[in-house]
C-alpha cells in the first residue's frame, strides 16, 4: 500500500515574516518524502490486540506516516502478525530485540530508527481514534515546530470498550503556547491532575528528542513518571492540543497492571526518583533556573517518597526489609541530590524528609521514623478534611 498524497496544486505565498502560507505547509505535510508522523509501537505478547492497533492507524484519513514497530521476543504470534502487515505496506517497518519486561528499549530503538518530523508513541495493545491523526496534523499546522503537543487519552476497559476516564493534563483555558518551564508549573499546580503526562498523550518533535538525548530507562516500567518531567522541562515550546486521540486499554495482563501488589513497583520508583533527583541537581545549577520549578518538584517528588515508603498502609503491607532495600537503591549515589531538592520543600516536608534519611542511615531508628510518619500522615489527613469543610 502506498501513501496517499494530495495532488491539488499548492498556493505558494509568503507572509510578511517570510513564512510560507498554510496551504503550502499543509501540502508539505501530505506529500513530503519525509513522513510527517512516525508511530513508534513497542510490542510483546500482544497478538490478540495488535491487529486492531495497526488497523486503527491504517484507517486514518491522513496518510503521511510511518510505523516503526519494536517487537521484543514474544511467546505468541506477535512478530508474525506485524511482519504480515509490513509485507503489505512499505510504511511499516519491524525491528526486533530481546525481552526486557518494559516498553523502554523498543521506544528508544524506534525513536532512533524513525524518520518522521513528529513521533507518536503507541502501544501495541492500544488504538487511536478514527480521524484523529488529521485533526492533530491540522492543529500542528496552526502552530508548527513546537517540541511537544500534549493531547488527551480516553481510558477504556478491555472487552467492554467502556470508557472509564478522560485524561488531559492541561485545563481547557491553558495558554495556547507555553515554554517548558511554564508547562511544568501549570502541570504541577493542580493536585487533582496527574503530575506528569503519559508518553502516549504527547506528540513529540523528533529532532527535540534526538538533540536532547531523551531516552527511556531500559527495563523500567512507569516510564512516564521519569521521562515526562525531564522532557517537559527541556521543551522550548509546548502547545496543548486537548485532542483525545489515544484509546488506552486497561487489561489485567498488561505490564502496567499485571502482578500488582504492595511494593511490586518499589524498585521502579527508586530508579525513577534517583534519576529525577539527579536531573534536578543538574538543571538547578544552570543559569536562569526558575526556583519555582524546584519548589513544585520538591512538593511532588518528596510526597512520592513519603507515600510509597511510609504511608501507614504501605508500612503494614510491605516488609520493612523490602522498603529499606529499595530506599537503598534510591540513595545508592548518596544523599546530596536529595538534600538539594529537599531544601526547596515546605518546612513540614523538609522535616519529614530528614526522617527518610534517618530510616536509611540508622537502622536502629527505623521504627521511630515510621511512627513519626504516622503522625505526619495523620496531620495531613486532618488538614485536608478541614479544608474540605471550609
Amino acid at each position: 500500500m502506498e501513501a496517499k498524497t494530495d495532488d491539488r496544486p499548492a498556493i505558494v505565498r509568503q507572509n510578511d515574516d517570510g513564512e510560507f502560507s498554510d496551504s503550502l505547509r499543509r501540502r508539505s505535510m501530505l506529500s513530503s518524502s519525509v513522513p510527517f508522523f512516525s508511530f513508534v509501537i513497542p510490542c510483546c505478547d500482544v497478538a490478540p490486540y495488535v491487529r486492531e492497533c495497526l488497523d486503527s492507524v491504517l484507517r486514518q484519513q491522513f496518510a503521511n506516516w510511518e510505523c516503526v514497530i519494536g517487537v521484543e521476543a514474544s511467546k505468541d504470534d506477535t512478530e508474525a502478525i506485524v511482519r504480515g502487515y509490513a509485507a503489505k505496506d512499505t510504511r511499516i517497518r519491524v525491528i526486533t530485540g530481546p525481552r526486557t519486561g518494559s516498553c523502554s528499549a523498543s521506544r528508544n530503538a524506534g525513536t532512533d530508527a524513525a524518520r518522521g518530523e513528529y513521533v507518536i508513541f503507541l502501544d501495541g495493545d492500544d488504538t487511536i481514534a478514527e480521524g484523529s491523526l488529521r485533526r492533530i496534523a491540522d492543529r500542528i499546522a496552526e502552530r508548527p515546530g513546537a517540541d511537544m503537543y500534549p493531547c488527551a487519552i480516553r481510558v477504556v476497559e478491555d472487552g467492554s470498550g467502556r470508557e472509564t476516564e478522560l485524561r488531559d493534563n492541561y485545563p481547557d483555558d491553558a495558554p495556547a503556547e507555553m515554554t517548558g518551564v511554564e508547562a511544568t508549573l501549570l502541570t504541577l499546580r493542580d493536585p487533582t491532575r496527574p503530575p506528569c503526562p503519559m508518553l502516549q498523550m504527547t506528540v513529540f518533535r523528533r529532532k527535540f528528542l534526538v538533540e536532547r538525548g531523551l531516552k527511556c530507562i531500559v527495563g523500567l516500567r512507569r516510564q512516564d513518571s521519569e521521562f515526562s518531567p525531564r522532557a517537559l522541562y527541556l521543551a522550548k515550546r509546548v502547545v496543548p492540543i486537548h485532542e483525545p486521540f489515544y484509546l488506552y486499554r486497561i487489561r489485567p495482563n498488561a505490564i502496567g497492571t499485571s502482578a500488582r501488589g504492595q511494593g511490586y513497583f518499589h524498585g521502579d520508583w527508586a530508579t525513577i526518583l534517583r534519576s529525577l533527583l539527579a536531573f534536578h541537581a543538574k538543571v538547578s545549577r544552570e543559569p536562569g533556573f526558575d526556583r519555582r520549578v524546584a519548589e513544585r518538584w520538591a512538593r511532588a517528588w518528596t510526597q512520592w517518597i513519603f507515600y510509597f515508603w511510609f504511608d501507614p498502609d504501605n508500612v503494614r503491607g510491605i516488609p520493612r526489609a523490602r522498603r529499606a532495600e529499595t530506599l537503598g537503591m534510591l540513595f545508592a549515589n548518596g544523599f546530596e541530590d536529595y538534600r538539594l531538592l529537599l531544601a526547596n520543600a515546605p518546612r513540614a516536608k523538609r522535616t519529614a524528609g530528614r526522617w527518610v534519611e534517618m530510616f536509611v542511615r540508622r537502622p536502629a531508628l527505623c521504627g521511630t521514623a515510621e511512627r513519626l510518619f504516622r503522625l505526619y500522615f495523620s496531620a495531613a489527613r486532618a488538614r485536608d478534611e478541614w479544608r474540605c469543610e471550609r
